[in-house]
């Protein structure tokens, strides 16, 4: 079946996929202008009366726009129909090449011919197998050939993968925290202090926001806090958490705030002033958490 296949699909090789396009609107200032301020170019070569379009922007005089494609060759439909007929149902576009010959000005009229350059044989890819289809795009104003536009689409089946358990987001580890993250492994919560003004900052910073030091060391919370702010996440889902959820905003007995969840209680009885408890959780082989749960009645204090 794929030789077969594969002999029908090289068929379509030098076969036309658009005959006699026609540029749907003129090289023109605007489109250029807004070319540029998309991409930061400030050549001033795009711009005033002498101004020539970007060659970059070879592609856009020939894109059909949101109302699509018109003049598509029968051959073209043919070949992505076969493909989709296989269950190559799938699209991406992999690269381009272009060549440019002669600049664009603002009031050049383009057409173009495009031509099935090539069709790979079946290839295996990380997205899926399938055959990488080349098509060749000539750009003319009048009869003078501006350049050459080669665009490559991979047509696939996509691949079935194997389903697997999510797992909580990984937290950001820099020079600036790596510390922190090496308490949370030994169970223990630190907080930066200031070596200069012993004010105590969380969450961790190079420098002393009190007085400006980059000296500092650490302390290790006690564990005991209260609720200072909450929310409740309803909205969106995220792989791996399990809504509704509280997320609380818990200062210290130290007098700094952590964001964390609040567990061990129904969210929709979590509240302010909630007196709480470090404990450290494990999500999985790698990933330890502190999070907070209510103080059993008659310890806090």
């Amino acid at each position: 079946m794929d030789d077969e296949l594969a002999v029908r699909l090289k068929a379509y090789e030098g076969r036309p996929a658009a005959v006699a396009g026609v540029g749907k609107d003129p090289v023109n200032a605007p489109m250029i202008r807004h070319w540029c301020e998309a991409m930061g170019d400030e050549n001033p070569a795009y711009r005033g009366p002498e101004a020539v379009a970007p060659p970059t922007m070879l592609q856009v005089w020939t894109m059909g726009g949101l109302s699509g494609h018109t003049g598509r060759a029968q051959a073209y439909e043919e070949l992505l129909g076969l493909l989709d007929d296989a269950g190559y149902t799938a699209v991406v576009a992999t690269d381009c090449e272009q060549e440019y010959l002669r600049p664009l000005r603002p009031g050049d009229e383009v057409t173009f011919d495009t031509v099935i350059e090539s069709v790979s044989p079946r290839k295996t890819t990380r997205l899926g197998s399938g055959h990488f289809v080349t098509t060749r795009t000539d750009v003319r104003t009048g009869t003078e050939l501006a350049g050459t536009h080669r665009f490559r689409i991979l047509k696939y089946a996509p691949a079935q993968r194997k389903p697997r358990k999510e797992s909580r987001p990984r937290p950001v580890i820099n020079r600036d925290n790596a510390d922190f993250w090496a308490g949370v492994a030994e169970h223990r919560l630190l907080i930066q202090r200031c070596t200069v003004c012993d004010t105590l900052r969380f969450p961790w910073l190079p420098g002393c926001t009190t007085c400006g030091s980059p000296e500092w060391d650490t302390v290790e919370a006690s564990g005991e806090g209260t609720v200072f702010s909450y929310v409740v996440m309803h909205h969106p889902p995220f792989p791996a958490f399990d809504p509704p959820y509280a997320v609380g905003l818990v200062e210290l007995a130290e007098g700094v705030r952590i964001v964390s969840n609040v567990v061990g209680v129904p969210y929709d009885k979590v509240r302010i002033g909630m007196p709480v408890r470090l404990e450290f959780r494990r999500y999985d082989d790698e990933l330890v958490l502190p999070v907070f749960q209510p103080m059993p009645q008659g310890v806090a204090g």
